[in-house]
């Protein structure tokens, strides 16, 4: 049902391009209402680079983020950094994320001050995912492609979705999936990692995660891993800056060795652009783990 429902809300999507100026309310309440697209914008979050490239506005990109490696010959910046570090490439957008707004609030208004636009962007699920590059397209003036890209990503998990039917519901492979190895967390029941996960024909067996902050990733802990571990077909754990794993530190980890996936030798890792980022790169990912599962 969840998949006919989503298929159902990006094809109607195409009907309703959103026209430049719609008014926008970013992630912390503030609402933007360009009167023209913004043509020097500075990127501080990997996605919200990708993405603008894919909608065809990677030339208005002036500036990206310190550990973003697209875009290589761009200036590298913090929200750290003295704010007159990013005021003096002139910049008319800057696009940050929750907790750059949180954390460094006074960077935001020394910007503001300065007639730069801070908007604040990051979602937490794959239907605000859509509305993200609405708003993306919206701010750079590509709102068509950005509904092409919805669409794309619409007809790629139509897809998808053929080739998971065709599994019967009694062989779907039970996972687990690890966000942080060394605090033990899985993903949120309504995070994009778990979307691709069931996208992929996969069954989470933490449907009884409890979710940290509003945020994608939820507790868990050993003992409820060991409750489930003779259901754990696949064990999958996202790689990357936030969780820094190997197979070897599963498979290793005290207590792991009762775990059906870790008996089977069923371990695997996927890089968390492919299953954490709200870019089209979810797609690769739903389409690498159901490889893995099936």
């Amino acid at each position: 049902m969840l998949q006919h429902y989503l298929i159902a809300f990006l094809f109607s999507c195409l009907l309703t391009v959103p026209a430049f100026g719609t008014p926008i309310i970013d992630k912390v309440g503030k609402v933007i209402q360009p009167d023209k697209p913004f043509q020097r914008i500075i990127s501080l979050y990997g996605a919200h680079t990708r993405n603008l490239i894919d909608m065809g506005a990677g030339s208005q990109i002036i500036a990206i983020g310190r550990s973003d490696k697209q875009l290589p010959d761009l200036p590298k910046l913090s929200f750290r950094d003295d704010p007159e570090r990013l005021l003096a490439l002139k910049p008319d957008l800057v696009l940050i994320r929750p907790m750059h707004s949180r954390a460094y609030p006074q960077i935001v208004e020394r910007l503001e001050a300065s007639n730069v636009a801070v908007v604040s962007l990051q979602p937490t699920s794959v239907d605000e995912m859509f509305r993200y590059w609405e708003y993306l397209g919206i701010l750079s003036g590509h709102p068509e492609e950005a509904s092409h890209m919805i669409a794309r990503f619409g007809a790629g998990l139509v897809e998808i979705n053929r080739q998971v039917e065709r599994i019967p519901e009694e062989k779907r492979k039970k996972v687990y999936f690890e966000s942080i190895h060394k605090r033990m967390k899985t993903f949120a029941l309504q995070s994009m990692t778990i979307f691709v996960l069931e996208s992929a024909g996969g069954i989470n067996v933490a449907q009884d995660a409890v979710q940290v902050r509003k945020s994608n990733i939820a507790a868990y802990g050993k003992e409820r891993i060991f409750s489930k571990a003779k259901k754990i077909d696949v064990f999958l754990a996202q790689e990357g800056r936030m969780n820094k794993v190997t197979t070897e530190m599963i498979r290793n980890e005290p207590g792991f060795q009762v775990i059906k996936a870790v008996q089977n030798n069923q371990i695997f890792l996927v890089d968390e652009k492919l299953v954490s980022r709200p870019t089209m790169g979810l797609l690769e990912g739903i389409t690498q783990i159901f490889k893995i599962l099936y």
